[in-house]
């Protein structure tokens, strides 16, 4: 195989791997990338979340309760919301972070409740080779998060970093 598909590199005779992480140059700014699958919120994502936080808030964990608030159903915890689309996010932005400096303007704009499927895109904002950490490349991002209805959920920005060369980082690692 001399062409390996694309997202993937020839290891050997009729195998190949998976690239994980978009490289620093495919990082362009204006980029926006869309990201798939979608992820269903369970139940169960929003108890283990609200319990690893320690946040037991009735909202997050007493249906009972909710449906006597303006929601009328148990709220997702933001915490779970925003740790599962940011990991949706890693397979093509972030997979070969070494480092992430910051989250910001985080706004969760509507609720989240069980069941519903959340998808998310990023646009990158920013790039540039980071000074304190030679070999690096700074990468600022902004994220959206909908759900199934269309409706924007959360956006936040985030900047992490990434190795200059891709290729080498993925041949040190294995990856």
């Amino acid at each position: 195989m001399s062409v390996p598909p694309h997202g993937y590199r020839v290891l050997g005779e009729d195998r190949v791997r998976e690239n994980v992480g978009l490289s620093y140059d495919e990082l362009a700014p204006g980029l926006v990338i869309e990201h798939r699958p979608g992820r269903t919120v369970t139940d169960t994502d929003n108890l283990l979340g609200a319990a690893l936080s320690g946040n037991v808030s009735p909202l997050h964990t007493d249906a009972h309760y909710s449906a006597t608030t303006r929601w009328g159903r148990i709220l997702v915890c933001s915490g779970v919301t925003l740790n599962l689309v940011a990991g949706m996010t890693v397979r093509s932005v972030s997979g070969l972070t070494s480092a992430n400096l910051a989250v910001d303007r985080v706004r969760f704009t509507e609720p989240v409740h069980t069941g519903d499927t959340l998808y998310a895109e990023t646009k990158i904002l920013t790039r540039r080779p980071s000074q304190q950490h030679p070999g690096t490349g700074v990468i600022t991002c902004r994220t959206t998060a909908h759900n199934q209805d269309g409706t924007t959920v959360l956006a936040f920005t985030r900047t992490f970093l990434i190795p200059l060369d891709a290729q080498s980082a993925r041949d040190a690692t294995d990856y």
